[in-house]
């Protein structure tokens, strides 16, 4: 007697299937990965990437949803697939949610939808984080036809990786969860780390914000309350549509618009520590240039293999001063690209407070300090530059590099000022805030400028490889 078919075979099996591309330039080298899942399990049934030559990232992520709604069909033509992608893009255009309007999408949405009959298929956006698995095999493409080689599936790494990431990733949830107390016990204590944030806040008074960011070494800034921050995803890699341009004077809104086109995405890396980072010392381009210190050097060895892994550098710039250069060529020899040097990515000159603790400079020039403490437009002893004019500085500085680099990524290796007036201009936040945020040496922020002039800010700090 035949066997009668469960209803489990009769609906078809259910699958996940998570795709990935990328371009080494958008368009530049570009390949694609695609991994087949168990929904149940996470065991991983099939796993296809290819490089494909030159092409943007949006046609490396369609060709990797094609490969794997093909592995899925393959498997078994009735599945009901859930495909996961970090592809707002794809993901909203294949749901029939926006329009697709560029010449070079539509053959390629009409090949995946044709592929599965709609009605076995749902998208979800999914974060970066999220993706890795398709974004190894995408990686391992692009270096297999960079050696002139076709992918291997034999030797491919991406499925252990995941699994690896699996484990990490429930020992940061339980990591999380003591961070959170953390960060409840400090703002309940109302902390106050240094000297200089006492006088902050003090000139600011009480309805003053404290962004709390870890402790580490601002050399000559007054910190804020720290707080331990788990590692969060470097941005995402550029989407291919309109260019970014960003307005000094641009309007704070939510910034992140998927419509307004893909941002020009600044990675934000303070330089490994000089022999006068410990004692916070003002160390800025008035000064005597130091270099690294031994500990500096390997900040930036661990930074370089951070990005490295991470693949998504495409540009690197670097303030004209010592330690930054070190820094970016240790980032630069990993990732095979040079280093452009932009002027006003340069620090502070802080005049005559050149190579003093803040103590000491309390001791020697206390009006000036007290001065300079608040307002911006007040400088440091002996000829130094206010922050009002590092803020015009760093402003056409960006507005030079995102014009020069829409919808690429680009690291940018400075120092304490230059990365909070980043920060502080993508909020829009009173100059006074740059007293209410602390950076480690060889941590990373990020900042995102989209086309409507509007920015969003990832605070990385404290990602705890590149220490």
């Amino acid at each position: 007697m035949p066997s009668v078919p469960s209803e489990a075979s009769e609906a078809g099996r259910r699958f996940v299937v998570e795709a990935d591309g990328g371009s080494r330039g958008n368009p530049g080298p570009a390949g694609y990965g695609a991994v087949v899942l168990d929904p149940t399990t996470g065991e991983t049934l099939a796993e296809a990437a290819e490089f494909i030559g030159v092409a943007t990232n949006n046609v490396a992520e369609y060709k990797g949803l094609i490969a794997g709604l093909r592995a899925a069909r393959e498997l078994d033509p009735a599945a009901r697939v859930r495909v996961r992608m970090d592809s707002k893009l794809v993901v909203e255009q294949m749901s029939g949610r926006w329009k697709i309007k560029h010449p070079d999408m539509k053959p390629l949405a009409a090949e995946a939808g044709r592929i599965l009959p709609p009605s076995q298929v749902t998208y979800e956006w999914i974060p970066r984080e999220r993706n890795k698995h398709a974004d190894r095999l995408a990686n391992e493409a692009m270096d297999a036809g960079k050696r002139g080689q076709r992918w291997e599936p034999s030797a491919s790494t991406a499925d252990l990786s995941a699994s690896a990431d699996a484990a990490a990733a429930r020992v940061v949830g339980d990591q999380a969860a003591g961070a959170a107390r953390a960060r409840a016990a400090l703002a309940g204590a109302g902390a106050v780390t240094s000297e200089a944030e006492a006088e902050a806040q003090a000139e600011a008074g009480p309805a003053s914000v404290v962004v709390p960011v870890p402790a580490g070494g601002a050399a000559g800034r007054g910190a804020s309350a720290s707080a331990r921050v788990l590692p969060t995803p470097l941005p995402d890699k550029p989407v291919e549509t309109a260019s970014a341009s960003v307005s000094s004077s641009a309007t704070v809104g939510w910034g992140a618009s998927a419509d307004l086109g893909a941002p020009a995405t600044f990675v934000l890396l303070r330089h490994g520590e000089t022999a006068l980072t410990p004692a916070k010392r003002f160390s800025g381009s008035g000064g005597t240039d130091p270099e690294l210190s031994a500990v500096g050097r390997g900040q930036a060895e661990r930074a370089a293999a951070a990005f490295a892994e991470r693949g998504t550098i495409e540009v690197i710039v670097s303030s004209p001063l010592r330690r930054c250069r070190e820094t970016a060529a240790a980032v630069a020899g990993r990732l095979g690209l040079d280093v452009h040097i932009e002027e006003g990515l340069r620090e502070t000159d802080f005049g005559a407070w050149e190579g003093l603790t803040f103590a000491e400079v309390r001791a020697r020039y206390p009006d000036d300090l007290d001065a300079w403490l608040a307002s911006a437009k007040a400088a440091p002893t002996g000829g130094g530059e206010s922050f009002a004019t590092v803020a015009r500085r760093v402003a056409a500085a960006r507005d030079r590099l995102v014009a020069a680099h829409p919808r690429r990524t680009v690291l940018a290796v400075t120092h304490v000022t230059p990365i909070k007036t980043l920060v502080r201009l993508a909020l829009g936040a009173p100059p006074e805030s740059l007293f209410r945020m602390e950076l480690s040496a060889a941590s990373v922020s990020a900042v995102a400028y989209y086309g409507d002039g509007n920015a969003s800010v990832r605070l990385l700090n404290d990602t705890g490889h590149l220490r």
